[in-house]
C-alpha cells in the first residue's frame, strides 16, 4: 500500500496536460470545482497515482460535464457545486474510511451519458465478470444493443478521444433534433428514458419520434440491467450505484 504522498507528490503528474487536452478540444467540456479532502481519500482507496488520467480526475475536479452535460465524467465534487453529479467514490461505494482489501471486481465505473450507457474501467478479470476486453481496459455498456462492448485502450487514451470530436461519431446514431435542449434541463443523477426503448425497432427506426421523460439514473439503469436477463438471460453485472 502506497501513502497518499507517495500518490500526490510525483514527477509530472497529468493534471495539467489533461487540463490543456480538455480546454483544447472540439467538444464543450465543463470541470466541476473539487472537493480535496474527497479528492485525497479517493485517490488513496484507488492507489493510483497522480502522475495518471484517472488520478488526475479524482484529486483536481469534481467531474466533467462533456457536451453540455451528455456524458457525466466521475470525479470528487464540492457540495453543491455539481450540478447534482455523484463523485466517482458514490457511483462505485467507496467505503466511508480507507480499507486496503477493498477491490473493484468487475470494473471501475468512471462516465455515464444521459441514456443510461456506463463507460467502466475493466479490472482484473473482466471475462469472469462477463465483460469483453482485456484488463485495464475500457468499455461500454450500451443501452441501445444491451451489451458490453470494448474500446480497445485504457483510460487515459478514453480521456483523450472524448476531447478529440469523435465524441460525436460515436453518438451519431442516437441523438435527435433538440437532444441539447433535453440534456440541459436535467439534474446530473437524471437520465432520459425514451419509448419505445432504444433497443427496439421502432426507436431504431425513427429516434425523434420516440417520446422521452427524465427519470432518476438509478431507475434507468435498473430496467436495462432487468431487460438484459429478461431478453438474454443474461446479468450485465455493476453498473454503478446512484
Amino acid at each position: 500500500m502506497r501513502k497518499l504522498s507517495e500518490l500526490i507528490d510525483v514527477e509530472e503528474p497529468a493534471w495539467p496536460e489533461l487540463r490543456e487536452i480538455v480546454g483544447a478540444g472540439p467538444v464543450s467540456i465543463e470541470v466541476l470545482p473539487p472537493d480535496g479532502s474527497l479528492g485525497k481519500a479517493s485517490l488513496l482507496q484507488l492507489q493510483v497515482t497522480a502522475r495518471s488520467y484517472l488520478g488526475a480526475v479524482v484529486l483536481h475536479c469534481g467531474g466533467l460535464l462533456v457536451d453540455g452535460g451528455w456524458l457525466r465524467v466521475f470525479g470528487s465534487p464540492a457540495d453543491g457545486a455539481a450540478h447534482g453529479v455523484p463523485s466517482l467514490a458514490q457511483v462505485n461505494q467507496f467505503p466511508g474510511a480507507f480499507d486496503a482489501a477493498w477491490r473493484v471486481d468487475s470494473g471501475l465505473v468512471v462516465a455515464r451519458d444521459v441514456l443510461g450507457g456506463v463507460f467502466a474501467l475493466n479490472g482484473g478479470s473482466p471475462a469472469d465478470h462477463g465483460r469483453p476486453g482485456a484488463p485495464g481496459e475500457m468499455v461500454y455498456f450500451a443501452p441501445d444493443s444491451l451489451r458490453w462492448e470494448a474500446l480497445g485502450g485504457g483510460h487515459s487514451a478514453w480521456m483523450a478521444w472524448l476531447a478529440s470530436g469523435a465524441f460525436d461519431e460515436f453518438y451519431a446514431d442516437l441523438r435527435w433534433s433538440g437532444w441539447k435542449e433535453e440534456v440541459q434541463a436535467l439534474h446530473g443523477d437524471q437520465g432520459l428514458s425514451l419509448f419505445p426503448p432504444l433497443w427496439s425497432t421502432e426507436a431504431r427506426q425513427d429516434l425523434s419520434a420516440t417520446s422521452r421523460r427524465s427519470v432518476p439514473m438509478t431507475e434507468l439503469l435498473g430496467v436495462a440491467r432487468d431487460s438484459c436477463r429478461q431478453f438474454d438471460g443474461v446479468d450485465p453485472g455493476f453498473l454503478g450505484a446512484v
